[in-house]
């Protein structure tokens, strides 16, 4: 590399905190892949069917502020209740996949329960708007955000710099 070219990436990347996944489907899995490739340690947690439950995961290993907790299925049940607890931990980014309109009922549903700023700190729909349809597409723009997130990033374009 020249010496008058800065290397773009750092050499020095300080740990990255845990990606916590729930429900295994195929956005679930690709949410894994690509955490995985960006370097973050993954957890896929099946839904309420399993032992440990997701819950009880969650109540076993506390979220930390570098962890990102992630629901890729807005249907799984006691859906609201883990989103609670996920906000309830100091994960810096608690997000679930669902549409505008299911965003508005996760709202309304935890409005009465959390303050402001705890609500803030919740990303539904998951993910930067890409237009993206396939679960490897949904996966990466979930991905991209919450690495932004972690960043201190809005996640816009390079060239708005």
């Amino acid at each position: 590399m020249s010496a008058n070219r800065e290397q773009p990436w750092s050499d020095d990347v300080p740990e990255q905190g845990r990606v916590v996944v729930v429900t295994d489907n195929p956005i679930g899995r690709a949410v894994v892949a690509i955490a995985q490739v960006v370097g973050r340690r993954t957890v896929l947690l099946p839904d309420e069917d399993v032992d440990p439950t997701p819950a009880q995961w969650l109540a076993e290993h506390p979220l930390e502020e570098a962890d990102a907790f992630v629901m890729c299925d807005h249907d799984t049940p006691g859906m609201e209740a883990l989103l609670r607890q996920a906000l309830a931990g100091r994960a810096g980014y608690v997000a679930m996949m669902g549409s505008r309109r299911r965003a508005e009922g996760v709202f309304a549903a935890l409005d009465a329960e959390l303050d402001a700023a705890t609500l803030a700190r919740l990303h539904v729909p998951a993910g930067l708007n890409t237009g993206g349809k396939a679960p490897g597409e949904i996966a990466l723009s979930v991905v991209a955000e919450l690495v932004a997130v972690s960043h201190g990033r809005d996640g816009g374009p390079m060239t708005s710099r």
